[in-house]
């Protein structure tokens, strides 16, 4: 009897075991890093959206379901035509950053889904774009406007999908393709602006340097007026009388005539 009981509860372990292994995956669950999880409840209510389940290792009930999300900021890319204020055709590529509200996922989960991306937030960028696009002209988003697009683009589409749980962390347009012929007056006319204030600054320049030019001679003029009302004849004869000696004191050989210069000034004739 003991051993049927032993063998009785072998088997039974065994199959317990059996069961434990085949039920693993739905037992034991780890929840990696930058993820966060939210649990369903088979026989106890149904989706707990407020609990929050982090990183780590995790044992539920067989019967219960996971859900698991990526919280990260991701990223992703749209390309889209749209129509600008004239109604020329438009191409432009998008580039959003995004992530579901970590304290929201359950009900993330519960009104949208794992499909969010497709459901909400794409459709909501491509709306957004379209209708701030629709009003300004083509030149505009291609040059002066295009940080201003790009800001009212992201403020649109943040204030819808904020009230879905989901956060968006930045809307950049990366390329805007635009007719062959508009892209091309647009250039050209980029490129005469450029040269017109090219043209502008050298007149500038050109000015300036003038006005410099004028105000140097003034300088001049007044300086050598100053220095004439200074200077009298006893002064002028006082100063090459200094000159003459100087002159007579070098080294070099020389001739003095006494009183040969005006004013009665030594002349030196040099060799």
């Amino acid at each position: 009897m003991k051993q049927n009981k032993l063998l009785t509860f072998g088997i039974i372990a065994m199959f317990g075991l059996i069961l434990i292994l085949s039920l693993s995956n739905s037992i034991f669950l780890t929840i990696d890093p930058g993820y966060k999880g939210v649990l369903f409840k088979r026989f106890g209510g149904g989706l707990d959206k407020t609990s929050i389940y982090g990183q780590g290792f995790h044992v539920i009930a067989p019967w219960n379901k996971m859900f698991i999300y990526d919280v990260r900021i991701n990223e992703g890319l749209e390309t889209m035509e749209v129509l600008s204020k004239n109604g020329l055709n438009i191409k432009v590529e998008l580039s959003y950053r995004f992530q579901p509200e970590a304290s929201k996922i359950g009900f993330l989960h519960d009104e949208i889904g794992a499909d969010y991306l497709k459901r909400i937030l794409i459709p909501e960028i491509r709306s957004a774009t379209r209708e701030v696009i629709g009003k300004y002209l083509p030149e505009e988003l291609y040059s002066s406007k295009r940080e201003a697009i790009q800001d009212e683009i992201f403020t649109r589409t943040s204030e819808a999908v904020g009230a879905k749980h989901l956060v968006l962390d930045a809307i950049l347009i990366r390329e805007v393709v635009l007719p062959e012929t508009l892209q091309a007056a647009i250039e050209r006319k980029l490129k005469e602006e450029q040269s017109s204030l090219e043209y502008e600054f050298r007149l500038e320049k050109e000015r300036k340097e003038a006005e410099r030019k004028v105000i140097e001679a003034r300088a001049k003029a007044e300086a050598n007026e100053i220095l004439n009302a200074s200077l009298s004849d006893r002064i002028l004869r006082d100063k090459g009388i200094e000159a003459t000696l100087e002159l007579a004191n070098s080294p070099n050989s020389k001739i003095v005539i006494v009183g040969g210069g005006d004013e009665g000034l030594p002349l030196i004739l040099g060799n």
